[in-house]
């Protein structure tokens, strides 16, 4: 198993990052602070933690599916990204699509953050790339006609 190293920020007593159950892919990340995210609003919130993720790994910042059907929140950047070499504090770009105002309250789950393994690759600059069945066909272009 992976460890994934943690640092608080601040004084707060906000729960760290943690699976709520068996099997999920996802650490629930919670508000560090209290605010107000007006309809059509977007607003970076603290969650109280840096994390230091481990080389060859990415921690990608999810939206709470939850919150995205019920109240219209989501992660503006999904997934956002935490590459293994930041160490400053995790924020969480939310967004409320909905027609309501959504208030986060200091510890409430706000987004989800999975850990995964990546691969590096060597960029290189070709005049062909080779042919395919779906070829340049780009949006919708497998869907149904």
């Amino acid at each position: 198993m992976t460890t994934l190293r943690i640092k608080r920020i601040g004084t707060h007593s906000v729960e760290a990052p943690a699976y709520a159950t068996d099997g999920d892919a996802g650490l629930d990340l919670r508000a560090a602070e209290s605010l107000t995210v007006w309809p059509g609003e977007r607003h970076l919130v603290a969650t109280g933690f840096a994390i230091a993720v481990p080389t060859g790994h990415v921690g990608l910042v999810h939206p709470r599916s939850g919150l995205a059907v019920k109240q219209g929140i989501t992660v503006l950047n999904t997934p956002g990204t935490i590459d293994s070499g930041y160490r400053g504090e995790v924020k969480v770009l939310l967004l409320n699509t909905g027609s309501e105002p959504f208030i986060v309250n200091v510890g409430d789950r706000i987004a989800q953050l999975v850990i995964q393994e990546y691969v590096t690759v060597t960029v290189e600059e070709t005049d062909e790339l080779g042919t395919t069945a779906r070829g340049a066909g780009g949006f919708g272009s497998t869907g149904v006609s």
